[in-house]
């Protein structure tokens, strides 16, 4: 029997995302985000969701440019505080010792330290209640080559991205592969 735990954002797992914009001023900011995830693969898009209350908010309005640095295990502390803290009354970059790396491709910073980068320009702004939802097209990937394999493909478990759990608030690592993806399936079909 399940139990109705009612209307809640209770969605297992959700990102660990570190979204990078410049402030009215130039100087680089990074929020932690969670609500985002990708949104359509022709063009390469991902969004993310903000309330209006953040300063990142303000920044990608006035910007329309987006990255995000996809943080490591490693990272979990700071990504946790760029969650806690806000841009306003402080700078990140520099309570944290983490390097702020303007892109080349689009009006925002990302975290110089993190192996998984995504440089996005929005091309679409979502009113949806308390978020807003900023969908960024995807302009470029960029990734450690130790991240990657031989054949210059990801390798999840080097990068060690980890996730949230949305009304527990705990962090969790990601384990071992299940199996190959479109593969794995095969054969249930009774």
């Amino acid at each position: 029997m399940k139990t109705s735990l009612g209307a809640k954002t209770l969605v297992f797992p959700v990102p660990v995302w570190i979204i990078g914009t410049y402030d009215n001023d130039g100087k680089p900011n990074v929020m932690a985000a969670s609500w985002g995830g990708v949104c359509c693969s022709e063009p390469p898009c991902v969004t993310v969701s903000l309330r209006k209350a953040t300063y990142t908010y303000g920044c990608l309005m006035e910007r329309k440019a987006y990255t995000v640095s996809i943080p490591s295990e490693k990272h979990s502390r700071e990504a946790d505080y760029f969650g806690m803290a806000s841009g306003r009354d402080t700078d990140k970059f520099t309570d944290t010792g983490l390097t702020p790396v303007r892109s080349e491709l689009v009006d925002a910073p990302y975290v110089g330290e993190f192996s998984h980068i995504l440089e996005c320009k929005v091309i679409h702004i979502h009113e949806i209640g308390l978020h807003t939802q900023f969908i960024g097209q995807i302009m470029d990937v960029k990734m450690d080559e130790e991240m990657l394999d031989a054949n210059g493909k990801p390798e999840v478990l080097k990068v060690k991205p980890f996730i949230f759990a949305p009304g527990i608030h705990e962090y969790y690592g990601l384990g071992n592969p299940l199996g190959r993806g479109y593969k794995l399936g095969k054969g249930l079909k009774k």
